[in-house]
C-alpha cells in the first residue's frame, strides 16, 4: 500500500485525514456535516485507469466547470509521511512510518503530473454570477492497485471548513466506482447566513463530478 499525507502547515479544520474513517457517517467530527456519494461509472481495466488519471489531474473538476489554479507543488525530495491505517472496522493496522523520497515521477498519458500530498490550489467556483475563490491543499494520496485516488483540506479563504476525497476502485467483477465523501461546515458566521447556499452548491457539484466520469 502507498499512500502520501501532508499536514506541515494547519488547515482550517483540525481532522485531517478523517474522511478515511469507516464511521464517518455515524460520526463525523464534531460539528461538521458528513456526506457520501457512490456510483459504479464503468468496468475493466481501461476504464479504471482513465478514470483515476482524471482524478489525479484534475479532470473532474475541470470539467465540471471549475477553473484550479496550482499555487504550489512540494518537490520529490520532500518524502512522503504514511499515516496509521485501519481495516472496516476502525482496527489500527499499519503504524505510521515516514518513508524516504524515491525520486519517482508520476505522469498521466498526456504528459501531465498526477496529484501529490501537499500540494496547493485555488479552485475559482461559479454560482449566481459570482465567483468564489477557494483555497484547498491536498492532505493524502492513496495509490493501491485497485484503489486510487485523494483527499483535500480547506485552507483560508475556502467559504467552508472541512475535507473532501475522490477515490476510484474496480471490485473483483471488474466493475469501477467513484467514491466521494466530504465533512463541512461553514467557514464563519457569514458564511453561515448562506449554509443552505453552500450545501445545495456542494451537492450541485458533486453530481457534476459523477456525471463527468460516468459520461467520460
Amino acid at each position: 500500500m502507498r499512500r502520501q499525507t501532508h499536514t506541515e502547515i494547519q488547515t482550517t479544520y483540525g481532522q485531517v485525514g478523517a474522511t478515511q474513517a469507516p464511521d464517518l457517517l455515524q460520526y463525523p467530527p464534531k460539528g461538521f456535516r458528513p456526506a457520501e456519494y457512490r456510483t459504479r461509472i464503468g468496468h475493466g481495466d481501461a476504464r479504471f485507469e482513465a478514470a483515476w488519471a482524471a482524478i489525479m489531474t484534475w479532470k473532474v473538476q475541470e470539467r465540471s466547470g471549475i477553473r484550479v489554479r496550482v499555487t504550489s507543488t512540494p518537490s520529490f525530495e520532500e518524502g512522503a509521511y504514511t499515516p496509521v491505517t485501519f481495516d472496516d472496522e476502525g482496527n489500527p493496522l499499519d503504524p505510521a512510518d515516514y518513508a524516504a523520497p524515491t525520486g519517482e515521477s508520476h505522469f498521466s498519458p498526456e504528459g501531465e503530473p498526477f496529484l501529490v500530498a501537499g500540494t496547493e490550489a485555488v479552485l475559482d467556483i461559479h454560482a449566481y454570477g459570482r465567483t468564489v475563490h477557494a483555497p484547498v491543499r491536498v492532505v493524502y494520496v492513496i495509490d493501491d492497485p485497485t484503489r486510487k485516488g485523494f483527499a483535500y483540506g480547506t485552507l483560508d479563504g475556502h467559504p467552508e471548513s472541512g475535507e473532501e476525497s475522490w477515490v476510484i476502485d474496480q471490485t473483483d467483477d471488474g466493475s469501477v466506482w467513484l467514491t466521494v465523501r466530504v465533512f463541512s461546515k461553514p467557514a464563519n458566521w457569514k458564511w453561515r447566513l448562506v449554509a443552505p447556499f453552500l450545501r445545495l452548491q456542494q451537492t450541485k457539484y458533486t453530481q457534476r463530478y459523477l456525471r463527468v466520469l460516468v459520461g467520460d
